[in-house]
């Protein structure tokens, strides 16, 4: 688990995003800031996880023991920043594809914009199950046809 920064409207947002041990996205969430409910909101729409790496970050580890408490779980947290390689490298696609736009002018139209670009970074990675006819499409016609 882990974050980025997206510029909306010249103001820094979050970008939360988990991936699992084969780099397949488990899921992204663009929040205002940067705290402990933004943490604790990001693992509710997860499946429980046993393990969580993460980075140094404070508001992600208050997060994650908040959760813990209210959910009476038992998501171990490490916090290495080599073990987040496979997380920072995947954040480069998002990046590449935001960081031409300048920015976003609304937090809507970036949350839209971010939801279109990590569905196909997952076709890209084979995260959909395909049907024969589809299976020979590129990511980008599967993509059109999911939204047609």
């Amino acid at each position: 688990m882990d974050k980025t920064y997206i510029k909306v409207n010249g103001m820094d947002r979050y970008l939360y995003r988990a991936l699992d041990k084969e780099g397949q996205t488990v899921d992204f969430l663009l929040t205002a800031h940067r705290d402990q409910n933004s943490a604790r909101r990001f693992l509710k729409n997860c499946d429980e996880p046993s393990l969580i790496n993460i980075d140094q970050s404070g508001a992600n580890t208050a997060g994650i023991k908040a959760y813990n408490s209210q959910n009476i779980a038992c998501i171990e947290i490490r916090q290495c920043k080599y073990l987040n390689n496979i997380l920072e490298q995947d954040h480069r696609n998002v990046k590449r594809r935001t960081r031409p736009m300048l920015g976003f002018k609304s937090f809507w139209s970036a949350r839209v914009v971010l939801a279109g670009i990590e569905l196909v970074s997952m076709i890209k990675k084979g995260q959909f199950k395909t049907s024969r006819k589809t299976s020979s499409l590129s990511p980008a016609d599967q993509f059109y046809s999911l939204a047609a």
